[in-house]
């Protein structure tokens, strides 16, 4: 049996591309275990769905001063000791890792102990923590063609990010009826993030009844977000979080307005769903949204709306221009190359795990 460790921590975004891995990896044949933080999110994620979990040491790696910055070398390289001992147990044909600081003792256990190393780098640019580990993996995959040329050659693969297979199996009447919405009028969907976006939640609210004359809106606002004023508006429904529903939700959407991390567009990409991208600002990131979204804007899969630039009359406009152009955007998204990720990751696994 052909054996494989999974890793990537932090956020959900370095958790579930894995995660959409397992069943295709199961498919041919794979005894999948996964290495994480000992105590980070990614390790109930992974436990729910009945992966063996290994925790190590993990430090994390940063650009600015902190005290931790004279603690954590020693945790990473604990953590190097940690993944080593785990691997030569373990024995994988080969690791694949999705990024995040707790990889990077992983991954370079892995080449210490030759065994292949496939990283997935989601952004536009590698961050910090798959920058260390580049040197040390056999293959990259990307997201971008942009990205290909910040790559080693010949290790760059441009695959797109593996999507949950749940995602294509919703139903767009079953959206409907969650939303006690009808078929008559387009559906507008606004995903800002689990935590929200204030600056897309005014716009939306600022401009709700002239949205509503045009569209039925599903208002995914982030954690204590809602607005009990509009509870029960007709046409406008809101919710903190969603997560079974949300497949159903993008069923019925014929618009969406989202953040533009790489996992997220990548879905919609994916759903081939018209989409007006607002990028985290430099002020709250390293600006790697802004380069995903200014990429798929160049593809002509999305419309972008810098976070400066949102108002309710800039808001309004994106969203009439997308909904009547939508045709282009999706005849432009089912142009893309990416149209198999998860079977074009599986395959460079088999390769070098037969190597």
């Amino acid at each position: 049996m052909k054996r494989i460790v999974l890793t990537g921590g932090g956020t959900a975004g370095h958790v579930t591309p894995n995660m959409a891995l397992v069943p295709a990896l199961e498919k041919e044949g794979y005894q999948i275990s996964y290495i994480g933080s000992k105590d980070g999110m990614e390790k109930k994620l992974i436990e729910d769905i009945g992966l063996p979990y290994y925790g190590i040491s993990s430090g994390k790696l940063r650009r600015y001063f902190d005290v931790k910055n004279f603690t954590d070398p020693f945790r990473v390289m604990k953590g190097y000791f940690d993944a080593k001992k785990i691997l030569k147990k373990l024995k994988p044909h080969v690791v694949f890792s999705k990024g995040g600081f707790v990889t990077v003792p992983v991954v370079m256990a892995a080449k210490h102990l030759r065994i292949p190393v496939i990283i997935h780098e989601s952004d536009m640019t590698p961050g910090l923590a798959n920058k260390l580990s580049i040197p040390s993996a056999s293959r990259v995959c990307c997201n971008f063609p942009e990205t290909v040329k910040h790559l080693p050659e010949g290790k760059a693969v441009l695959t797109g990010s593996p999507i949950r297979e749940e995602l294509f199996t919703g139903s767009k009447d079953k959206g409907l009826k969650l939303c006690d919405f009808t078929s008559s009028k387009p559906v507008l969907l606004i995903i800002g993030g689990s935590l929200g976006s204030v600056a897309i939640n005014n716009a939306v609210r600022d401009n709700i009844d002239e949205l509503l004359e045009d569209f039925q809106i599903i208002h995914i606002c982030g954690k204590n977000n809602l607005e009990s004023m509009l509870a029960g508006k007709s046409g406008y429904r809101q919710f903190e979080y969603v997560k079974k529903e949300l497949k159903h939700l993008f069923a019925c959407a014929d618009v969406i307005i989202s953040r533009a991390g790489a996992n997220a567009i990548c879905e919609l990409l994916a759903l081939r769903k018209p989409n007006i991208l607002i990028p985290l600002g430099l002020n709250a990131s390293r600006g790697d949204q802004i380069l995903n979204a200014q990429s798929f804007q160049r593809q002509g899969y999305s419309y972008v709306l810098n976070e400066e630039e949102v108002t309710s009359k800039s808001l309004l406009n994106a969203v009439h221009e997308v909904y009547d152009n939508r045709a282009s955007y999706v005849n432009a998204m089912n142009q893309s190359e990416l149209s198999d990720p998860i079977g074009t990751i599986v395959n460079l696994a088999n390769e070098l795990a037969v190597k």
